[in-house]
């Protein structure tokens, strides 16, 4: 079984301030599109054995799965994907921000702020936005 402390490597992924400088550059909303299409491009695919019906999202309208486990030092790992290209972007904002972190980091971060200043709450479709939330949800339910 792949562990996700080698699939998910700390360090190789975009952080929050690098998402923010990104969308910042990456003037109009077909911009941030596109951005978040090749944000999707660098998730590394789920291994098969984790696309399962134990680490399906639910509240996602496409295929999503997620696994997290806690490492010793107490911070939480998250392997997520998604058979939509817009979800697996908008995963990696979300993993950007949460992923690597201990729990009280992930509960607390304000994720509704951080929509808002990318400003993916304006363009999302509802439901889209719905399975942005429940990403970050499965993710703070995960992290106790």
């Amino acid at each position: 079984m792949n562990s996700l402390a080698t699939y998910t490597p700390i360090g190789l992924e975009p952080d929050a301030d690098a998402i923010r400088q990104q969308f910042a550059a990456a003037h109009g909303w077909e911009n941030q599109y596109r951005l978040i299409i090749q944000l999707g491009r660098q998730l590394p695919a789920l291994p098969a054995e984790w696309q399962t019906e134990e680490h399906r999202l639910k509240g996602c309208e496409s295929q999503a799965w997620l696994k997290g486990e806690k490492s010793e030092d107490d911070r939480w790992h998250f392997a997520c994907d998604s058979d939509a290209r817009i979800v697996r972007g908008l995963i990696v904002i979300v993993l950007a921000v949460l992923n690597h972190q201990s729990a009280a980091t992930i509960h607390s971060f304000d994720m509704e702020g951080y929509f808002t200043e990318l400003g993916l709450e304006k363009h999302l479709s509802p439901s889209r936005g719905n399975g942005l939330r429940a990403i970050v949800l499965a993710i703070r339910e995960q992290a106790v």
